[in-house]
């Protein structure tokens, strides 16, 4: 039997393609049933393997005579290791497992020893010779199935890579493929445009079936750019919390605003997308990158919600950008020294030489351990870590440019420069750890990063105010201070307030003063009363009398006096505003809490509440990753942004944020198996093992 794997594009129109074949006759997939590629055993025609159906009609493959020839073609061409559990290919050392069928190793030799039948049978260290490229010897001839697999391959490493299918134009890329097998055929850049749009509409189909299903209240994230085409995106994501408590995000679009660019075109290209996935009604919260088109285009829609239902629909500023704006201020007075210090840093990063001078002088001066390459990148971590050489390791620093004077003399920093760092390095500290936490914290709700945000307002005023701090520290912290308050200004409110209470580790108690206002809680206690009453949730009192009931093993027989008990605890979380009152009353959770898991632990106690903490828990405090604005990532993130063209960029960036999210590839509602694709490849030592083992 020999399954075949084929793609075709007519009219640019995606027909047929990926059909399967069984002995030489064609099913198209819509005549299948949806299944993984796993289920139909994807097997490439190389040789015939154990007994296997092979290509030709003639020829008896199940006779133990042939099993016995492959057998001794290529096992003299492996080891068996010292504990009989792998066999070791002579010629490379990739280890197999001793139950790896021999058709796969006839695989390997062929695919990466082309040849291998005409050396030697004892393999050995060759004696140094001449360099000839020989044109590589195919022992049997490839098929297409092959090639399709290979093609399949080359589409998850297109999308994980955020690369444009026009790669693939690129004619030596083509010619190293063609000299391990000259007969390899890699589709056209049409092509792959062609599967990516139709795996792009499969997979988005599985995310409507996803949100149709979540039934609690979703909020939504966006994120806007110019590429280098001159064209204005933005990219819409989806969060909320299920029912076990899982936190979940996706990205539901990448989407091209219409010229001019304003908040007419921001609000129509948005409710587009939420048309889509009909999320127009449960859209508790957006919060976005704070300019100015997003804050009108966030009004408009605030009001075409609002005509649609009664729900409450809040805006929160991205709190990501607005402290990434706050450091820039702090870094201002500074810059011109700091861009000394990256030039130092990028020198040091390119020689090996400079790198173990560096190592040992940290060593001898005992000023730490270092990690190479130091991180040169514009963004805050490696800006911090530009201050960090100065502060930690001066002394190696200057050691290194005077040996070098000639190339790096006019890097050498001054007292009055190093004095300028050591007091912007003390000063930025605690803006360095609040990033850090943010970023490395499993869920920053709105709660926790108010939090890091009011503590950021008292650092601010504290150097304002110092005698000690100089002037032009003084100026930087005016106006850090004046953008924190416009942040402060724009995030306070009703939402936020109950947002921030609902995360058991700020509650009142730690809430910033200028969001703890008293009418907040009362008018949080009304929106408890009136959205998450009894009336609707009875099913979730019901669901606690039954809690109750399997606590005790399903025993009929309680006693009168525990039957009014349970009445009397069932009336008391039946009053709304009980099961506030009784959770703000209760102590703060430690801040290494998962909030997530805490909730879910005590939703018992608190069934209504725990529905209406789902809702706000899922409203996100920054419009992006953190680490995406921070770190060093988030040049990779830029990389991939500005460097696929507008016909390719909502199919690659969508789907890889889709299976980096845990979704399977999958065209035409099938799933595209790629560990098996792997397997059959030969490739991947880990792979092949972990498949086999289960197998066995």
């Amino acid at each position: 039997m020999q399954f075949g794997l084929q793609a075709s594009v007519v009219g640019g129109k995606t027909g047929g393609l990926m059909d399967w074949s069984v002995n030489n006759s064609y099913k198209n997939l819509k005549d299948m049933e949806p299944k993984s590629v796993m289920d139909v055993a994807l097997i490439p025609i190389m040789e015939p393997i154990d007994g296997a159906p092979g290509t030709s009609d003639k020829a008896d493959h199940t006779t133990k005579p042939r099993k016995k020839t492959m057998t001794s073609i290529y096992l003299k061409f492996f080891e068996t290791t010292s504990d009989g559990k792998n066999r070791k290919c002579k010629f490379c050392g990739q280890s197999y497992s001793i139950s790896t069928a021999t058709g796969n190793l006839g695989r390997h030799l062929s695919n990466r020893h082309p040849g291998y039948d005409k050396s030697d049978d004892s393999v050995s260290t060759p004696v140094s010779q001449p360099i000839v490229v020989k044109k590589p010897q195919t022992q049997v001839k490839a098929s297409r199935v092959d090639f399709d697999h290979l093609n399949w391959l080359l589409t998850k490493w297109l999308i994980l890579a955020s690369l444009p299918p026009s790669t693939f134009e690129e004619k030596w890329l083509s010619n190293s493929f063609k000299f391990l097998n000259p007969n390899v055929h890699i589709w056209s850049s049409e092509k792959f445009q062609a599967v990516l749009n139709e795996v792009f509409k499969s997979m988005r189909e599985d995310i409507r079936c996803m949100l149709a299903n979540v039934t609690s209240k979703v909020s939504i994230t966006l994120e806007f750019w110019t590429s280098y085409q001159q064209i204005f995106y933005m990219s819409v994501s989806c969060q909320w919390v299920d029912e076990q408590w899982s936190f979940h995000r996706l990205l539901l679009d990448i989407s091209r605003v219409p010229s001019p660019y304003g908040s007419s075109e921001i609000y129509q290209t948005l409710t587009k997308v939420l048309k889509l996935y009909t999320l127009e009604s449960r859209v508790l919260s957006c919060t976005h990158d704070n300019s100015t088109n997003a804050f009108h285009a966030y009004h408009t829609l605030k009001e075409d919600l609002a005509s649609q239902k009664p729900n409450p629909f809040c805006y929160v500023p991205c709190a990501a950008h607005a402290l990434s704006s706050v450091i820039d201020d702090g870094l201002r007075s500074t810059k011109s020294v700091i861009a000394k210090i990256r030039e130092f840093a990028l020198e040091i990063n390119s020689s090996s030489e400079m790198i173990e001078e560096f190592n040992q002088l940290t060593t001898t001066y005992q000023e730490g351990n270092w990690k190479f390459p130091l991180d040169v990148s514009a963004r805050w971590s490696g800006t911090y870590q530009m201050l960090d050489i100065v502060r930690k390791a001066s002394k190696t620093m200057e050691a290194i440019i005077r040996k070098h004077d000639e190339t790096l003399g006019r890097l050498l920093l001054n007292s009055t420069e190093k004095n300028a760092i050591n007091l912007i390095h003390t000063y930025l500290e605690p803006f360095y750890k609040t990033t850090n936490d943010i970023c490395t914290n499993k869920l920053p709700t709105v709660g926790l990063v108010l939090f890091f945000m009011d503590h950021i307002s008292e650092t601010i005023a504290a150097c304002r105010e110092s005698r000690h701090s100089p002037d032009w520290l003084k100026n930087a912290a005016i106006d850090m201070g004046t953008k924190v308050r416009c942040y402060n200004d724009q995030v306070s409110n009703i939402f936020t307030y109950m947002t921030a209470i609902l995360d058991p580790r700020i509650k009142i108690e730690l809430i910033p003063e200028s969001l703890n206002l008293e009418n907040y809680l009362e008018e949080a206690r009304s929106h408890f009363v009136r959205n998450y009453s009894t009336t609707h949730f009875s099913s979730m009192a019901t669901s606690y009398g039954s809690t109750q009931e399997l606590e005790d093993g399903g025993n009929n027989n309680v006693s009168f006096a525990e039957e009014i008990a349970r009445k009397r605890r069932r009336a008391t979380m039946g009053t709304a505003t009980d099961e506030l009152t009784q959770y703000l009353s209760e102590p703060t959770a430690p801040i290494p809490t998962d909030v997530l898991e805490w909730w879910k632990v005590n939703s018992t106690r608190y069934p209504r509440l725990s529905v209406m903490a789902r809702d706000f828990l899922a409203v996100q405090a920054t419009s992006m990753a953190p680490e995406d604005l921070f770190c060093t990532k988030g040049d990779e993130v830029e990389r991939a942004k500005q460097s696929i063209p507008y016909s390719s960029i909502q199919c690659v960036l969508c789907i890889r944020s889709w299976i980096e999210s845990g979704m399977k590839l999958k065209y035409k509602s099938t799933e595209i198996d790629y560990e098996r694709l792997m397997e059959l490849a030969g490739v991947g030592e880990d792979v092949a093992g972990c498949s086999e083992k289960k197998h066995k």
